[in-house]
Formats: structure tokens, C-alpha cells, sequence
């Protein structure tokens, strides 16, 4: 099961870093096109751990760039994100 408090620790690595920045560049235009986005249309194009990519999504949340808008009963990848920064 996915827990962000043991995976955080990936994203620091070099496939990490990776992995945040494809899917960050994804957030951008997700962002921009639409407002809203899944955690899977964050990853579209990303290959790799599924945690990781769970893992990057909560960082952005963490560093309050993200806001998550859906419950704690979602599969990770119908997660829904918003922008946190007005």
C-alpha cells in the first residue's frame, strides 16, 4: 500500500528528480488547458513507479503548489489536483 511518509525520500533521488520534473511539466499545461487534472493525466508520457509518481504528485502538494480536492477513498490514480497558488 502507498504511504507518501516512505516514498518521499525517492523523489531526492536522480530518478526522482526525473520523474517530478516530467510530471511537473505535465501539471503546468494540465493546469493551464483546464484548471484540473487526475494523477493519471499527470503521468501520461511518464514511465516508472507508480508510488514514485504518487510520491511527486504529494510533493507539489507539500510544497503548496497543489491542492488535492478528492478524499482519502480514491485510487491513486483518480486523484483530482487543483493549483494552490492564487
Amino acid at each position: 500500500m502507498y504511504d507518501y511518509g516512505r516514498e518521499r525520500k525517492r523523489v531526492f533521488t536522480e530518478e526522482g528528480n526525473e520523474m517530478y520534473e516530467q510530471i511537473r511539466g505535465n501539471v503546468v499545461r494540465l493546469l493551464a488547458s483546464s484548471g484540473a487534472f487526475t494523477s493519471s493525466a499527470a503521468w501520461k508520457g511518464v514511465t516508472g513507479d507508480s508510488d514514485l509518481m504518487l510520491a511527486c504528485l504529494d510533493r507539489m502538494v507539500e510544497l503548496r503548489l497543489l491542492r488535492e480536492v478528492t478524499g482519502d477513498e480514491v485510487w491513486g490514480q483518480h486523484r483530482i489536483f487543483v493549483s494552490a497558488v492564487r
